[in-house]
């Protein structure tokens, strides 16, 4: 069977959670979910739009039987209510961020509403619709991937792997944004200041740890290792001065330094 639940990042961190332990131990409610059961999580606003896919590993746990994750709940007295009723576990099979998962999309294809509480897919049109478009090959303007040129600087499986967990993880990218905002560390550009309504949340993300020093165990750190960048900022940070490439600070002083000029 496959179900849509609705998570709300507002008052549980489900992002941090699903990247530090891989699952969530998640209230059942009166939903009749199996083990092996596919759920895919809706995220509520801002974003509006599915983002991960779960496998039900285990059913009617009690909260004695779960992990405790207080630490990811935004308000202590919603955690306490949280531990009634039963769990079960859910684990990440994969995460992504584009616009045919975003509400307007999956109403187009037979979603009646956005889910407030765990809905069965029974329309096959919605089904297909959302195992076709359940990837990263279709990313939102909101998080564009990273830019083409460092795409060729690493070779083999490494770089591949790379990429896709870290540089293209939705949960890494959507936090980053929620906690540094919409303009540019470097030139501190806002494109909606810029260009007006067209773009509303547009922006790169930059990671600052090296692709080639990152390990396929590293967890990122969204607060210290990502910032948001202008697309031209953001090619400029990964072309090479004397060899190696720029720092935000060292960036920041060669603008500094050409408005001085000019």
């Amino acid at each position: 069977m496959n179900w849509i639940i609705s998570a709300n990042s507002r008052m549980y961190d489900h992002s941090s959670s699903f990247e530090h332990h891989g699952s969530i131990d998640w209230r059942q409610g009166n939903a009749k979910f199996e083990v092996g059961d596919t759920v895919y999580i809706y995220c509520t606003r801002p974003l509006m739009m599915i983002q991960y896919k779960c496998i039900v590993d285990k059913i009617d746990l009690n909260s004695d039987q779960i992990r405790n994750d207080k630490e990811y709940w935004l308000d202590e007295e919603e955690y306490f209510k949280s531990l009634n009723g039963k769990f079960m576990t859910l684990r990440l099979v994969e995460q992504v961020s584009n616009n045919q998962m975003k509400l307007e999309n999956l109403k187009v294809n037979g979603l009646k509403a956005a889910p407030q509480g765990p809905v069965k897919i029974k329309n096959d049109n919605l089904l297909r619709h959302i195992e076709i478009y359940f990837t990263d090959n279709y990313q939102t303007d909101f998080f564009p991937d990273i830019v083409e040129e460092n795409k060729t600087l690493y070779e083999g499986a490494k770089k591949a792997i790379v990429v896709n967990k870290y540089e293209r993880s939705s949960k890494a990218r959507e936090n980053a944004v929620n906690f540094h905002g919409v303009n540019c560390k470097v030139c501190d550009i806002n494109f909606k200041e810029m260009y007006g309504e067209i773009g509303t949340d547009f922006i790169h993300i930059h990671h600052l740890i090296p692709i080639h020093e990152i390990g396929e165990n590293y967890r990122i750190d969204y607060k210290h290792d990502l910032i948001p960048v202008c697309p031209n900022c953001h090619s400029m940070l990964h072309r090479k001065l004397n060899g190696k490439e720029l720092s935000v600070e060292e960036l920041k002083d060669i603008i500094t330094k050409c408005k001085t000029l000019a």
